[in-house]
């Protein structure tokens, strides 16, 4: 049943990606897709509150929520942005850099040190990104690299995965001072407040544009408010570690979507890029 929760989270995971980017192509700001992420997540959270409940918080619980918060805000926004400008298929899988960075991140923030299997994982991440562009070759070996980097939309994706590599260390101290379930509602509705005011005065200069494609804002809404239930439930009947390897799996599907339903180019090079840096996802997290 985990298998098949976390199987879930992924596919929920890759249709918010799909979906966001239907919308954005529609016209819809990337702020208010990224608002959409969270804010109409809640509907299917916030029901589940009374199961986290009476939850005994820990001092550090608001100082984690808040610093999340602001995190989670500007990643989702830049997240956003980097899915309209660019193509899923290439640069959703950057957000395999995320655990790349956490061997940087978590020994300042938690002390926790990365043991050797974490070596090969970084190598196969760095060499699934190389492969991404690897017609570029031919031009010299660094040119399939140089070519990455020159796209904004990769470069957002990769100050996403650097962002989320801290976020990620808060989420565990915010964990540790509540609940899976509990700290899973907090930060979604911490982040849809947080971003109300940055609505409002969008707003009043003007932006968004009067393009709202409602149905891809509401399946965005809904497969993000999905994912993150499948993810709970996953966590409650296996180890934490196993699940999220798993739910990369959704790297994988956004890639596919992006090549077979979206139309985007390079097949090989990019699906090969693509599962080497899965590879060496999975190589942390099962480590």
């Amino acid at each position: 049943m985990w298998l098949f929760l976390a199987l879930l989270t992924a596919l929920f995971e890759s249709g918010k990606d799909v979906f966001g980017k239907q919308g954005l192509g529609a016209g819809a700001d990337p702020y208010v897709m990224a608002w959409a992420w969270r804010l109409l997540a809640l509907p299917f959270l916030l029901p589940l509150l009374p199961l986290a409940l009476p939850a005994t918080l820990g001092p550090h619980f608001w100082p984690a929520l808040l610093a999340g918060a602001a995190l989670n805000i500007l990643a989702a926004v830049l997240y956003m942005k980097a899915i309209a400008e660019g193509e899923l298929s290439l640069s959703v899988p950057l957000i395999s850099f995320t655990p790349l960075f956490l061997l940087l991140t978590s020994p300042l923030l938690l002390r926790e040190i990365p043991g050797t299997s974490g070596i090969l994982g970084v190598l196969l991440i760095v060499a699934g990104a190389y492969l991404l562009n690897i017609g570029q070759w031919r031009r010299g070996w660094r040119e399939p690299i140089r070519a990455l980097l020159r796209q904004r939309s990769a470069r957002l994706m990769l100050a996403v995965a650097l962002i989320w590599s801290v976020s990620a260390n808060i989420d565990k101290i915010g964990l540790l001072n509540s609940s899976p379930l509990l700290w899973a509602i907090a930060i979604n509705a911490a982040i849809a407040l947080g971003m109300l005011p940055l609505m409002v005065v969008r707003r009043s200069l003007g932006r968004p544009s009067s393009a709202l494609p409602w149905r891809s804002l509401l399946l965005v809404g809904l497969c993000g408010g999905l994912a993150t239930l499948c993810q709970m439930a996953a966590i409650s009947l296996a180890q934490v570690p196993y699940v999220i390897a798993v739910k990369r799996l959704s790297i994988l599907f956004t890639t596919l979507a992006g090549l077979f339903l979206l139309g985007e180019r390079g097949l090989r090079e990019r699906l090969a890029g693509t599962l080497v840096m899965l590879a060496g996802v999975l190589v942390l997290a099962l480590a």
